[in-house]
């Protein structure tokens, strides 16, 4: 899929947090636009996107000079009460770009100078793993969770072709916690996946949170219907698990590999 890029001076990095994510007092999204151009992302729905005359995964805004906005925003926050930062909302703070810009980097190097007191990196790229240096230096701080919907590499191509391979973010995960990092898989939402899913994740992390499209896209899961995903789930003949009570048969199994007080469900999972 062919990319267009677009540099943007942001009045604004920082957002108050709401909805699903409130518990938290901001956001920060690096970019504008997401490569990984999942079938099933909520943004797809949302004004960023819908007023977009390019099509979603096709195009990306980066914020320029954010490092700098940024610091002086963490100031001013931080004299009116406790900073947490769900960092991103609405795009991957790791995407394909970010290799080359650096951008995320530069916020974390910000955020080392002008700690918040809680932030959570939301990512599906081993990228993250890059940045390990300046994560140590948030280390009470930051959690950092990896997508991780399903163990089955088909089913991630078909619903998320351009996103990171299975291997890559499990060995991410494993890495991550293997310095000492408070970090977690999210599957987020239930894809389809094996008998053996839940056991492979046990393998390299101590902490998951599970959600679904009904749960988790903000709309009781009528953004997914409209996205049409139901489709994906017809052409793969795993009509079974696009229903309500589909993630109750992974958190099952999640419970006989993980404790109970490790096992988040939907927005208990995010929060700080």
């Amino acid at each position: 899929m062919r990319q267009s890029f677009t540099r943007k001076i942001p009045k604004q990095l920082l957002n108050p947090a709401s909805g699903y994510l409130t518990g938290y007092s901001h956001t920060l999204n690096p970019y504008a636009g997401c490569a990984f151009s999942c079938s099933y992302c909520y943004v797809r729905e949302m004004p960023v996107a819908k007023f977009r005359s390019e099509p979603w995964g096709t195009w990306v805004d980066i914020k320029e000079g954010a490092a700098a906005l940024l610091a002086k925003e963490l100031v001013k926050a931080r004299r009116k009460g406790p900073v947490s930062i769900f960092m991103s909302s609405s795009t991957d703070p790791y995407q394909p770009v970010e290799y080359r810009e650096q951008l995320t980097r530069s916020l974390l190097e910000t955020m080392v100078q002008e700690k918040p007191d809680f932030l959570l990196v939301q990512t599906r790229s081993p990228l993250v793993t890059r940045d390990v240096d300046l994560l140590l230096q948030l280390k009470e701080r930051v959690r950092i969770s990896i997508t991780v919907e399903t163990d089955l590499e088909s089913v991630r191509r078909a619903f998320t072709p351009a996103a990171p391979p299975l291997a890559a973010r499990l060995q991410a995960l494993k890495q991550l916690s293997a310095e000492g990092l408070d970090v977690q898989a999210a599957i987020s939402p239930v894809l389809p996946s094996s008998e053996q899913f839940v056991e492979r994740l046990a393998e390299v992390v101590d902490r998951v949170c599970i959600d679904d499209f009904f749960m988790g896209d903000g709309s009781l899961g009528k953004r997914t219907e409209r996205l049409g995903i139901r489709r994906i789930y017809e052409e793969l003949d795993l009509s079974d698990w696009y229903d309500r009570n589909a993630y109750q048969r992974v958190l099952s199994s999640l419970k006989a590999h993980f404790p109970e007080n490790r096992i988040y469900v939907s927005q208990a999972g995010f929060l700080p």
